[in-house]
């Protein structure tokens, strides 16, 4: 249903009852106004989907506050009511961009064929408009997957295989892989094209707020929920739900995804009535799902029904005959956006862009690249134009691959060490954190902030990894 909200204005406090009693139990959300001022004072205020208006009312009239609607809400649908059965009004109001229009006295069956007719032909205007966005978003996609490494061919084999299909399909990635992307590849290329791609991050939604945002709820189901509200289920009916990093989302949440798979029905928060979805799943984690399966952390029957159609994304260190194409695009689509003549890249920026290790795989390689185009005055870019390049972490010649003389070289270096200190025997507790930081910063960026996992993997305890994270001034993230 695309109507969900309604202003009936009328100055007969008995149409104003029976209208708003008649369109309640149909489901509806109904806000009241006495006279045009009123309604107008609403109108500004508030979203409403359709607005019933008596032609004849104190204040601002029905006819004048249609086209007040028309400069400010120009997609609300207007129905005039008029008491008068004369062709004038009918004809005016039509004129300055009604719906429709009712006569006074009218049988309520009009009037719930004048909703339900209003009701499809906004569905059809939000699809036409959803369509108009998602083609375009399809055709720039072509030029938004980049990549002609096996393991990339490979990803467009298996999205040509399933796209035509309603299977349901497993991303799995690093973070910055382009999850995202491939699983709008997928519905552009499905026949779900002309409905709608509703994309949810699982993990960016408190978890107390997460159930309602994917299954809508109820009026009155908890505090601050004023009005009914459909979910994300609801919003991608007939199309495709992309649920990002699902291996955050909560055990008992879990049950209800794979009661959605199994029974394609939802029940909004709050609610009792079942209501059929017809919706493809699409899901993608930067997690090992097997792994949290084994801890008990993501349900095993959920695994599987996610798991029918799994694509692997292999992290951009791995494709490295990639990077170059990607550095190009980026630079070509950057230089395009800010209106700058076309840069280019010297070869030895070149070279180490292609031999940095990228740990925010594509995501990092775009940001970096933007960057560059921005701040850079000159026409060809240095490698003294991409700072995360000389940082000392990323590359092939990076710490990690160097001796621990040359580490400890570059950290007293960095420090400015002077001889008198180093005497007074403070090298092994500097090198021990200028190591342990980065270490513990980069295990709880791997378990996104899970300071249970990260203690695990660690081999401490919890307590001691929380003391050292005060000690270190390691800033704490929440996601």
């Amino acid at each position: 249903m695309s109507i969900h909200r309604i202003l009936v204005a009328d100055d007969e406090e008995s149409m104003r009852w029976v209208l708003s009693k008649a369109l309640r139990k149909k489901g509806f959300t109904v806000d009241l106004a006495r006279d045009g001022d009123e309604a107008l004072r609403l109108i500004r205020s508030e979203s409403y989907d359709l607005a019933i208006l008596d032609i004849k009312m104190p204040g601002v009239s029905g006819l004048d506050l249609l086209d007040k609607v028309r400069e400010l809400k120009s997609d609300l649908l207007v129905v005039i009511m008029t008491a008068e059965a004369g062709m004038k009004n009918a004809v005016e109001a039509m004129k300055r961009g009604a719906y429709d229009y009712l006569t006074k006295p009218f049988d309520l069956d009009v009037m719930d064929a004048i909703v339900e007719k209003a009701n499809r032909a906004r569905e059809m205007t939000l699809q036409v408009s959803t369509l108009k966005d998602e083609l375009k978003e399809h055709y720039l996609l072509e030029n938004g997957i980049i990549g002609n490494s096996a393991a990339m061919r490979e990803v467009y084999k298996t999205i040509g295989k399933v796209a035509p299909s309603d299977m349901t399909v497993l991303i799995q990635g690093e973070s910055g892989t382009g999850k995202e992307l491939i699983a709008r590849a997928i519905h552009y290329n499905s026949r779900r094209i002309v409905k709608p791609f509703i994309a949810m991050n699982c993990a960016a939604i408190p978890k107390e707020l997460l159930e309602s945002e994917l299954f809508g709820h109820e009026k009155g189901s908890f505090t601050g929920a004023t009005e009914r509200k459909p979910g994300k289920f609801e919003q991608a009916n007939g199309g495709t739900i992309f649920l990002d990093e699902i291996g955050d989302m909560p055990l008992d949440l879990q049950s209800k995804i794979l009661r959605v798979l199994q029974e394609r029905e939802i029940t909004r928060t709050g609610g009792t009535q079942n209501i059929q979805v017809d919706v493809r799943i699409v899901a993608a984690t930067n997690q090992d799902l097997q792994q949290l399966v084994q801890e008990r952390q993501f349900r095993e029957d959920l695994y599987y029904r996610l798991n029918v159609v799994p694509i692997n994304l292999l992290p951009l260190r791995e494709r490295r005959e990639d990077i170059l194409l990607l550095v190009d695009h980026f630079l070509q689509k950057t230089c395009a956006e800010v209106d700058v003549p076309l840069k280019k890249i010297d070869q030895p920026a070149l070279d180490r862009l292609g031999s940095y290790s990228w740990p925010g795989n594509v995501r990092e390689l775009e940001n970096v690249i933007k960057r560059a185009v921005i701040l850079s005055l000159d026409p060809l870019l240095t490698i003294d134009d991409f700072p995360v390049l000389t940082a000392g972490v990323g590359g092939t010649n990076d710490a990690s691959d160097v001796s621990l003389e040359t580490l400890v070289d570059r950290k007293l270096r960095a420090s400015f060490v002077n001889v008198e200190k180093l005497d007074n025997g403070d090298l092994y507790n500097m090198v021990i954190e200028q190591v342990e930081r980065p270490l513990i910063r980069f295990l709880l960026e791997k378990t996104r902030w899970n300071q249970v996992r990260a203690a695990n993997i660690l081999g401490i305890n919890r307590n001691t990894l929380r003391k050292k994270i005060t000690d270190l001034k390691i800033e704490i993230k929440k996601e």
